[in-house]
């Protein structure tokens, strides 16, 4: 009985060292320059939206590009155009994560501090941010955006 208890514990631990020792599913490689790009990209499009640079804040977006915002879901016309109606004073971008749900597709959230006035409106204060940038001929292009006042 003793042999076959000490057999069992050789045996059980064989089979566990081999388990752990198994490679587990290969997940997709987070790239530190890809998170880089994207945060970059990001604090571009916010750079050339303060500084109402309309050819500048384009070429970072898709031709589909989509914003959802409290007053109106814009396109990127409507967008450019609120451009020249907004004044945006200060902006900071802070707590920037990004994920890659797929090589060509990567998520952005953040929170936004900003001093925004918007057609004589002021829009200042703390919104909760998200972007969603895809990779088109190889150029990441913001497709989505979106703020939400925090409380």
């Amino acid at each position: 009985m003793e042999k076959k208890f000490i057999l069992f514990c050789v045996t059980l631990i064989a089979v566990v060292s081999v388990c752990l020792a198994q490679a587990s599913p290969a997940k997709p490689a987070k790239s530190a320059s890809n998170e880089t790009a994207i945060t970059h990209l990001e604090t571009s499009a916010w750079e050339a939206y303060k500084n109402k640079q309309a050819d500048a804040f384009k070429k970072l977006m898709s031709e589909d590009y989509c914003g959802e915002y409290a007053e109106g879901i814009k396109n990127l016309d409507r967008e450019v155009a609120d451009m020249a109606k907004t004044d945006l004073r200060d902006y900071s971008l802070a707590d920037m994560k990004v994920v890659f749900p797929s090589a060509d597709v990567a998520v952005i959230t953040y929170k936004t501090t900003i001093q925004q006035t918007s057609e004589g409106k002021d829009m200042s204060g703390t919104y909760n941010s998200g972007s969603i940038w895809v990779k088109k001929g190889g150029k990441w292009l913001e497709v989505f955006h979106t703020e939400v006042k925090a409380q």
